[in-house]
C-alpha cells in the first residue's frame, strides 16, 4: 500500500484547491520590484502565512479555512515561488520586498500576526524583526537554527521522472524523506500540492536555510513567539533546537507535536489549527 500512487484522487485534490481558491480574495502588491500574489480568507486581524521552500501558498491548504474562523488570513507566494515574480536570490532582498508588501494589503497597516513554515519560518523572523508592527510570530519547523539535522533518506530528482507515474513516485519519495513521518498520511492532496509547489520554485532557499541566523533574527524581534516542530521532524532535533532559540527569554514558547513531520500543519493540521488559534486568541 505504502508504494500505490492515489491517481485516481489527485484530480479531486486539483479540484478541491480550485473550490478553495474560489473562496479567496486574490490581491497583487508590488514591492521592492517585485509582483506578489497573495490569496485571502475571512475577516478579523490579519494573520500572515509564509510557505516554506520548494513550497506555495499551498503549505497552507489545510489549515487556511480553520484559521480564517476567526481572522482574516493572507497566504502569499513569497518571491521566487508560485505565481509570484522573481527577486533576487538573497535573505534581505526576500524579506524587504515581503515587509514592505505585507503592509499594502487591507487591515495590515496597523499591525498583523505572522506565521512561517520552514524557510518561511526564517523568513518570517526576520520580517517581524525588521517591522514593527507585528504582533505575534508563530514558527513551525523554523530553517536557520543551525543545529544538527536528522534526514535518513535521501531526496530524488522528480526533473527527471520520464512520465506522471514516475513523477507522482518521486514525489511520494520525497514526501516520506522529508516532509511527512506517516507514509498513510500522503494523500492525493499532499502530492497535488507538492508537485504544484517543486514545479514553480525559482528561489534556491537552502543554502540560506542553512546558514543559521534564526535566533538572532528573534532577538532582534524581542516579541511573543511560538515555536513548533514535529515530533519527527527530520530538519531538525526538535528538543535540543527548540531549547537553542527560546533559551533566555520568557517570550518564547516550544510545542513538539507527537507523531508528525516536518509540514507539521499539514500532517497534523487539526492539533496545529487549535494550537495557532488559542495561541493567537487575545
Amino acid at each position: 500500500m505504502q508504494g500505490t500512487i492515489p491517481h485516481l484522487s489527485l484530480p479531486c485534490a486539483a479540484a478541491a484547491v480550485a473550490a478553495l481558491e474560489r473562496q479567496a480574495r486574490r490581491v497583487v502588491t508590488e514591492a521592492g520590484g517585485c509582483r506578489i500574489v497573495w490569496r485571502g480568507f475571512g475577516q478579523g486581524r490579519p494573520l500572515v502565512l509564509l510557505h516554506g521552500g520548494h513550497g506555495s501558498w499551498l503549505h497552507w491548504v489545510r489549515n487556511v479555512e480553520a484559521l480564517a474562523a476567526r481572522r482574516t488570513v493572507w497566504a502569499p507566494d513569497m518571491p521566487g515561488f508560485g505565481e509570484s515574480g522573481d527577486i533576487p536570490g538573497e535573505l534581505a532582498a526576500l524579506v524587504a520586498a515581503l515587509g514592505a508588501a505585507a503592509v499594502q494589503l487591507p487591515g495590515c497597516a496597523d499591525g498583523f500576526d505572522l506565521a512561517g513554515f520552514s524557510f518561511g519560518g526564517l523568513v518570517a523572523a526576520n520580517v517581524a524583526a525588521s517591522l514593527g508592527g507585528v504582533g505575534r510570530l508563530a514558527l513551525f519547523g523554523p530553517g536557520g537554527h543551525g543545529g544538527v539535522r536528522r534526514q535518513q533518506q535521501a531526496l530524488v530528482d522528480w526533473r527527471r521522472a520520464p512520465d506522471d507515474a514516475a513523477l507522482a513516485q518521486a514525489m511520494r519519495h520525497n514526501l516520506a524523506a522529508f516532509m511527512i513521518a506517516d507514509p498513510e498520511r500522503i494523500d492525493a492532496m499532499a502530492l497535488h500540492a507538492h508537485t504544484v509547489s517543486c514545479r514553480h520554485t525559482r528561489f534556491r532557499s537552502k543554502p540560506i536555510s542553512r546558514a543559521g541566523g534564526l535566533r538572532e533574527a528573534l532577538d532582534a524581534f524581542g516579541g511573543e513567539v511560538l515555536l513548533a516542530w514535529g515530533e519527527h521532524d527530520v530538519t531538525a532535533d526538535p528538543v535540543a533546537a527548540g531549547q537553542a532559540m527560546a533559551q533566555g527569554s520568557a517570550r518564547r514558547q516550544v510545542r513538539i507535536v507527537p507523531g508528525a513531520g516536518h509540514w507539521v500543519q499539514y500532517e497534523a493540521h487539526a492539533e496545529v489549527n487549535a494550537l495557532l488559534d488559542g495561541w493567537l486568541a487575545p
